[in-house]
């Protein structure tokens, strides 16, 4: 008797019921922001206004973006540390393309982010070569292309018509590119959730073998996911630069770990397979509440990279899927 995708990927990865600590796991992105949300505003009472809230939500936009793009690569069981390299990079296209391309600007760039995103899918698929790998040569590579390009120093923005739509405001209150963000999302929740996009994400990133024995096509939903990925690094670009006025080879380079921190502190497991796009929202909030918060509460910046780093080790301790790694080296 056949399996399908879709009652593999249920059966390994969907259990019939959740014990009361799998329940607080997944609740934890919202009770983290509940928690530093009531710690800022008690260290500081000016900071639950709606100005306040307003600037965190715009500085976590394009942290968002990004993070949604490399969720779909974590849950297939891979990884991508190349978007913020890539992201950086599209700042600078994006500055250097704008007095030619004026409105199609915008387009081209994530294209072709999008397309770099492909280019290491395909490596990692058909030349076989872990995902780490592939992404961290990625990310060296369009480090140097961004620093050769903009002759290692910041390409101003002289007309930004373009792209200041999204420092405009929906509704008064809500910043346009926070929407903006939040659509994006929304619509690869709805693709993935409403397609059989759902399945084959979450059989690849339990087991890729089992996923190609039940006919998934696993090899395209990894380029897939990877040229996603691209693309939202382009449009983290274009979000960087309406606020910025300028392109800059490392513009984005300090999202990478936040982004990181962003998915698994959402409780999306690194192993792949178990997670989803709402849960790196919520990730993305905390840690940018926790960049926002450091120095209300008087700790140095310098001790944010420690933060993240002692994050990023207790969420994957509290989601890591054990049964996969068989021996942890």
């Amino acid at each position: 008797m056949s399996v399908t995708v879709e009652q593999a990927a249920e059966s390994v990865v969907q259990p019939k019921g959740r014990s009361v600590s799998e329940r607080l796991t997944a609740l934890m992105p919202l009770i983290a922001l509940a928690a530093i949300l009531a710690a800022l505003t008690v260290a500081d009472p000016g900071f639950f206004t709606q100005r306040s809230l307003t600037a965190a939500t715009m500085t976590a936009a394009p942290l968002i973006v990004l993070a949604a793009g490399a969720t779909l690569v974590v849950l297939c069981g891979g990884i991508d540390l190349s978007i913020a390299a890539m992201a950086s990079l599209s700042t600078v296209f994006l500055a250097l393309w704008l007095p030619d391309l004026g409105a199609l600007t915008t387009p081209a760039v994530i294209g072709v982010a999008a397309l770099l995103g492909a280019v290491q899918g395909v490596a990692h698929v058909y030349l076989r070569i872990p995902s780490f790998i592939v992404t961290l040569g990625g990310m060296s590579i369009f480090s140097a292309v961004a620093l050769v390009v903009s002759d290692a120093g910041t390409v101003p923005v002289t007309d930004d018509s373009t792209i200041s739509w999204l420092n405009l405001y929906v509704a008064r209150y809500i910043p346009m590119s926070v929407a903006v963000a939040l659509l994006v999302v929304a619509v690869l929740a709805l693709v993935v959730r409403l397609t059989p996009l759902r399945s084959w994400i979450t059989a690849t990133g339990y087991s890729e073998s089992a996923a190609r024995l039940a006919g998934a096509p696993v090899d395209l939903v990894k380029i897939g996911a990877f040229c996603v990925s691209g693309a939202c690094a382009g449009l983290a670009a274009v979000m960087l630069v309406s606020r910025n006025f300028s392109g800059n080879p490392s513009m984005a380079d300090n999202l990478l770990l936040p982004a990181v921190a962003a998915i698994v502190v959402g409780g999306t497991a690194i192993t792949g397979g178990h997670g989803g796009l709402w849960r790196s929202v919520a990730g993305a909030l905390v840690v940018t509440l926790l960049r926002v918060g450091l120095p209300i509460v008087g700790v140095p910046s310098a001790y944010e990279q420690i933060l993240y780093g002692a994050i990023i080790v207790a969420a994957v301790a509290l989601t890591l899927d054990r049964s996969k790694v068989m021996v942890i080296k």
